[in-house]
């Protein structure tokens, strides 16, 4: 039986995001070695017998910024459709052939940060400090001030995770391998948004705050427990997918 997958992928380094700077509307490129990693990282993952199958994958969801979008193009990913932006690099002439569609879409865009866009962590501590706030700063709980709360992050959120399963997973998942149709998407974002999103997947409130952390090239996955719907689940580990022998 058949249990379709969502796959999460991080966008590469950025000179902001190794000096720890909050990067939210800001458009800047992939450092060269961020480029390098997510190559890397698509050739290991994504392909046949590999983690991320390209024919089985159903839809794509892309953020509006570049970042995520050079990630994307750097996974190899032969489309039918061009993309619905003008590359941002060089690719490789050989891709892996994948008939889904791509959509770029604000509900996976990065948290606006608001007034915190470009500061570090310690720095809005230190600011936070100087304005009377007490406690450190939980952007789970706290939110970003002239940015987004934890409220409007969940709502984005979950009109995408309702469109994912509603549209894609629901034809899916349970039926015999050879009856079902393609179910796996794929999203291409940011780190505290894809957090926030498998957050949102498992049923647990953005105030909670999750234990885990999403290096930048890197990938998750998310799924469900014994093919059922109503049982949506992280898949701490998956097995790459291969063909059986006839």
């Amino acid at each position: 039986m058949t249990t379709p997958r969502v796959f999460i992928v991080r966008h590469g380094e950025t000179e902001w995001s190794l000096n720890g700077r909050h990067t939210g509307s800001t458009d800047i490129p992939l450092t060269a070695n961020g480029e390098k990693r997510v190559r890397a990282t698509g050739k290991a993952l994504v392909g046949p017998n590999r983690l991320i199958t390209p024919k089985k994958i159903a839809h794509i969801y892309v953020s509006p910024r570049k970042r995520a979008q050079r990630t994307f193009e750097l996974l190899n990913l032969g489309l039918d459709d061009p993309l619905p932006w003008k590359p941002h690099g060089e690719t490789e002439q050989d891709k892996l052939s994948c008939r889904a569609k791509i959509e770029i879409t604000e509900d996976i865009r990065e948290w606006d940060y608001g007034d915190y866009e470009g500061v570090t962590s310690p720095e809005i501590r230190k600011i936070r400090a100087e304005q009377g706030y007490e406690g450190s700063w939980d952007i789970w709980k706290d939110g970003c001030p002239g940015g987004e709360s934890p409220k409007d992050v969940t709502e984005r959120l979950d009109r995408l995770i309702k469109e994912i399963r509603e549209k894609y997973h629901k034809p899916a998942i349970g039926k015999p391998a050879g009856q079902a149709s393609n179910g796996d998407v794929l999203v291409v974002a940011h780190g505290h948004i894809l957090r926030a999103f498998a957050m949102r997947w498992a049923g647990y409130k953005l105030e909670d705050g999750p234990t885990f952390l999403m290096e930048a090239g890197g990938v998750g996955t998310l799924s469900y427990e014994h093919h059922n719907i109503d049982e949506p689940a992280l898949l701490l580990g998956g097995a790459f997918e291969v063909e059986l022998d006839e």
